[in-house]
């Protein structure tokens, strides 16, 4: 089950409909319980600020729900995957500055949430790499072009 919360209105944000299918996309069949909040600058700065030391609004931030793949407290059966919290103003504002549809990075941000709940990361170049390059699978099959070509004006 993937919930969605907004603490935003929703005009300009992506639709529930759509933030899930990114999410399933990305996510094994069996992927347990996972939220999508969508935040303006002043939550993700704190929520950047309280669990990651950065005082700053941030595009995504990943919380897995770690548990061993145990069942949710008092609810047998329920695995929980983790949140995803997506600040839209930044989200926003990197589409325009690295040119790219703000629907695309939408896209990429869900996917590269996703990523890290299954435990990908890109502390090293390795890792780096490899999380890239799923990253740019499965943006392809969902229709969305390479989120790391850079558009260049001109030869």
């Amino acid at each position: 089950m993937i919930h969605i919360q907004r603490q935003l209105p929703p005009q300009g944000l992506p639709s529930a409909q759509s933030l899930r299918a990114w999410a399933i996309a990305t996510l094994p069949e069996d992927h347990g319980e996972l939220t999508i909040r969508l935040v303006d600058e002043a939550e993700s700065q704190a929520l950047n600020r309280s669990y990651r030391g950065k005082d700053k609004p941030t595009n995504v931030l990943s919380f897995g729900y770690d548990m061993d793949g145990d069942d949710m407290p008092g609810l047998p059966g329920q695995a929980i995957l983790g949140d995803l919290v997506i600040c839209a103003a930044v989200v926003r504002r990197e589409a325009s500055e690295q040119g790219k549809t703000e629907r695309a990075h939408w896209a990429h941000m869900v996917v590269h949430g996703c990523l890290h709940l299954l435990g990908y990361d890109h502390e090293s170049n390795t890792e780096a790499e490899e999380m890239e390059h799923r990253e740019k699978i499965i943006l392809a099959r969902l229709g969305f072009p390479d989120p790391y070509e850079v558009e260049h004006d001109g030869p």
